[in-house]
């Protein structure tokens, strides 16, 4: 596919809007190598080429490790992410797919114990703010460079 629109260019001060969204979760209590594995996993059920390539890179950046890298598709089958990385990554999951299934008070029982309610709602826009951007980026053809 070719790129089909420059959406900074085509629109700065909607591009602005989300970018002050960027710039809340930046700020936020939520911890950089967590936040790179929520944006990877909601771009690899997206299938948003541009995101992972620029997020893994992040995280490697960041000082993240090959292997979690290698398998946060397949997070809930290795010994690599802590219980609140769980608990973000099946927060991530549920929200990305919502339109398959209502978040159950099940995963809001193992997600709650892990965060604080200011981190759910950071966790919870954090993951609204990576699947706008994967719609943005696959809508208009944005690919790696």
């Amino acid at each position: 596919m070719e790129p089909r629109l420059n959406f900074f260019k085509a629109n700065p001060e909607a591009m602005k809007a989300l970018s002050g969204v960027e710039q809340h979760i930046a700020r936020a209590g939520l911890e950089k190598p967590l936040m790179e594995l929520v944006r990877l996993r909601a771009s690899q059920i997206n299938g948003c080429a541009y995101c992972l390539d620029t997020h893994s890179a992040d995280a490697r950046k960041a000082g993240e490790d090959e292997r979690r890298l290698a398998t946060v598709a397949l997070w809930r089958d290795t010994p690599f992410f802590s219980e609140r990385e769980r608990a973000a990554l099946e927060w991530t999951e549920a929200l990305t797919r919502i339109a398959d299934r209502p978040v159950s008070d099940e995963l809001w029982a193992r997600v709650a114990p892990h965060f604080s309610a200011e981190d759910i709602v950071d966790l919870t826009v954090l993951v609204n703010a990576i699947n706008g951007w994967n719609r943005l980026a696959i809508a208009f053809g944005k690919r790696p460079a």
